[in-house]
């Protein structure tokens, strides 16, 4: 262990798990036990080249010995997957974050929903191992371009709870394809969804779900990754510190957190696209022009936090906490 905001792992095994996607089990470089993580839980992982991105946790959540991710190597990589899959080898060392859970599991629900596109599977897998360990109720569905680009697929076969997961393939015959308007169509009481996959993906089942009037309390999601969308209609506006009164420029093509490290002043970050939630930060004064996928639509309107990584003013300034 390095310190008491990262741990130092090793690479203990790298495998080709499906097309284009690799799994990395992790573990103490000291062999001691790992941090306690719950189902839907991420780690930061710090990469060649000063590059830090958050995968998520995707083995049972009993397990201490160990830590498992896997990688979809993705051809518009900004640089993780493709050093994951390029640079990173067995026994390498790796520094990595605590476990960090956004997607928690709603315990009190009285069924859940999962559904899983892709990658996405990740976080959903690990929800599914938790749930099953504890007797909860739960369906799954699983969808994939094809069997050969779907992770897990022996793993899942040889599980206890196989019988709750549905496999839904892209380029399969129309019945087993996923409809997820028939799917959603009748939001039982006490049901929780939870989402995960490519943005398509996820934007269409809120929207069914939303069209079929699921309350957002029992809608959980998580994004991959965003869309940073720069607007030829950005200003620049000014980022002022609370506790110091400091008063920092952000022009128009910069991000809050890039201008906030070039002023000295440290926000921790990690995947740069409004998705993870790491930088999020407080709020005092003015009033967010929210760009990220992590806030609520409740949670974005309050405007007491945001996202500095990808968010923006629409006040000519914002009173930081920080």
């Amino acid at each position: 262990m390095s310190n008491a905001s990262t741990l130092s792992v090793r690479v203990a095994r790298k495998r080709v798990e499906a097309v284009d996607i690799c799994t990395f089990e992790l573990v103490a470089a000291d062999a001691s036990p790992l941090p306690a993580f719950s189902a839907g839980s991420h780690v930061d992982v710090h990469l060649p080249g000063g590059l830090a991105r958050p995968y998520s946790l995707c083995n049972d959540p009993t397990e201490s010995h160990r830590y498992v991710i896997a990688v979809l190597r993705d051809p518009a990589s900004r640089g993780g997957s493709r050093a994951m899959h390029e640079e990173v080898v067995e026994g390498q060392l790796l520094q990595i974050s605590l476990p960090k859970n956004h997607f928690p599991l709603a315990h009190d629900a009285r069924r859940h929903l999962l559904l899983a596109g892709g990658i996405g599977v990740t976080p959903i897998l690990c929800m599914a191992e938790r749930l099953a360990n504890t007797g909860a109720e739960f369906e799954m569905h699983y969808c994939t371009r094809a069997p050969e680009r779907t992770a897990f697929r022996q793993r899942i076969a040889d599980a206890a709870f196989a019988s709750r997961v549905h496999f839904h393939f892209d380029d399969g015959n129309a019945g087993q394809k996923l409809d997820i308007e028939a799917l959603l169509a009748a939001p039982a009481s006490g049901v929780h969804l939870y989402v995960c996959g490519p943005k398509g993906f996820m934007d269409a089942v809120l929207k069914a779900a939303r069209a079929s009037s699921w309350p957002e309390a029992r809608l959980h999601t998580e994004y991959f990754a965003g869309e940073v969308a720069a607007s030829g209609a950005d200003v620049a506006f000014d980022v002022q510190l609370a506790s110091s009164g400091r008063i920092v420029r952000v022009p128009a093509g910069q991000t809050v957190i890039s201008a906030l490290a070039e002023a000295g002043v440290d926000v921790p970050f990690s995947c740069e696209q409004g998705v993870c939630g790491t930088c999020l930060t407080r709020v005092i004064e003015g009033a967010p022009d929210h760009r990220d996928l992590y806030l609520t639509p409740e949670e974005q309107a309050a405007n007491d936090q945001f996202l500095p990584c990808c968010s923006r003013a629409r006040t000519p300034r914002l009173v930081l906490d920080l």
